[in-house]
């Protein structure tokens, strides 16, 4: 699907992130006024590392109070199992209706390896190869019921088609799967996989597994390098390039209002006062800059609106996931400012055209593979 621009649809999400918070309610309004702005998908983060919510149980108890927007939790594929896991993010799916996706991270540290006590921390890479794989026998499992296998015959008493349950028989280098699965195929066939691109040895598994791909950069060319390199690798891993969508990571503080926007690299004010020569970039214009979490837009909703903008129409990205340095201030800021003046100007949807989150983001339901090819049983 592509805009008026000829670029492809704009996606936006963002970050509901609140580390100390504990009531749902919180979540539940956060991610409300995030679907009325008609986001693609809101995420929440989740590690060993530090004390928090389940952020796939918290997701699982927003799913019935949302309709539309897609609910993405970090789940670590790090000490985990597999198996469960991918369940754990099939139930979300059939909850929430086929809106679920699955923010796939690594666990590095001894000490989040020693609250299992079954592994010692490993390099990033042979972790990311390992979340690799948990990706693909997820894949596996979700197809391991073709859609048709309930028959709940009450006359037979057969609640599923055995001929349509499959094994998936996956030697994985730390661990092996049989299958099948103990949840039925999920809505979306394969709920979305959002991997952070950022780091080299997370970036192969992007290319491989990902629909989606974050990446924290600070420029619209360093965006569309890697965006190039994501391509590059989708295909020659044998993907349709076309099947990832790439959005641009940023921290956003959205508290100074329009004339404290801090200057930086991809906003068009930025540009054409440098173009003139101007050594004083004056208010308003600002763009990301370097920071611990990654890059950091300061300034106000409309100057945001322009630096989406500009990046988008540029092909640098298919969208932003955008996190909100005060949650409930900022978010409330980007729906009713920035994604508001984005509709305005046709640039991003004023509805949701469909009810799952692929097809928010313009992908189609994956074939059953196994189903497909005929797969064992």
């Amino acid at each position: 699907m592509t805009s008026s621009t000829g670029r492809g649809l704009l996606h936006l999400a963002a970050a509901v992130d609140q580390p100390t918070v504990f009531d749902a309610g919180s979540y539940v309004e956060l991610v409300r006024l995030a679907e009325r702005g008609g986001l693609d998908f809101v995420t929440l983060g989740d590690t060993f590392a530090r004390p928090g919510p389940d952020a796939l149980a918290v997701l699982s108890r927003v799913a019935p109070a949302t309709r539309r927007i897609g609910l993405v939790p970090t789940v670590t594929t790090t000490h985990t199992e597999p198996f469960h896991v991918q369940a754990a993010v099939a139930t979300l799916d059939w909850v929430s209706r086929g809106r679920a996706g699955w923010h796939l991270d690594v666990s590095t540290t001894e000490g989040e390896a020693r609250l299992f006590g079954r592994r010692h921390a490993a390099p990033a890479g042979t972790l990311w190869q390992e979340a690799g794989e948990v990706a693909d026998v997820a894949a596996r499992l979700w197809d391991s019921w073709e859609d048709d296998a309930e028959i709940r015959d009450v006359a037979t008493g057969r609640f599923v088609d055995r001929d349509k349950l499959h094994h998936t028989d996956f030697e994985g280098t730390a661990f092996s799967v049989k299958g099948p699965s103990i949840v039925p195929r999920p809505p979306q066939g394969h709920p979305v996989r959002v991997v952070d691109a950022t780091e080299g040895q997370a970036r192969s598994t992007a290319a491989r597994y990902a629909d989606v791909a974050l990446v924290r950069v600070g420029s619209p060319a360093q965006a569309a390098a890697v965006r190039t390199e994501l391509r590059i690798a989708a295909k020659e891993f044998g993907r349709d390039p076309d099947t990832l969508r790439i959005l641009a990571s940023l921290v956003v503080d959205l508290g100074g209002g329009e004339h404290a926007a801090e200057p930086g690299w991809g906003s068009p004010l930025f540009e054409r006062r440098r173009e003139l020569g101007r050594r004083e970039l004056g208010g308003g214009g600002g763009g990301p800059l370097g920071a611990a979490q990654g890059p950091r837009y300061r300034g106000g909703p409309v100057d945001l609106a322009d630096l989406i903008a500009v990046w988008h129409q540029a092909g640098a990205v298919d969208g932003f996931h955008l996190t909100p340095v005060e949650p409930r201030r900022d978010l409330e800021r980007l729906v009713n400012g920035t994604v508001a003046l984005l509709q305005h100007r046709g640039l991003f949807r004023t509805f949701y055209p469909g009810s799952t989150l692929r097809e928010h983001l313009g992908l189609a339901r994956p074939a059953n593979q196994y189903a497909v090819t005929g797969g064992t049983s």
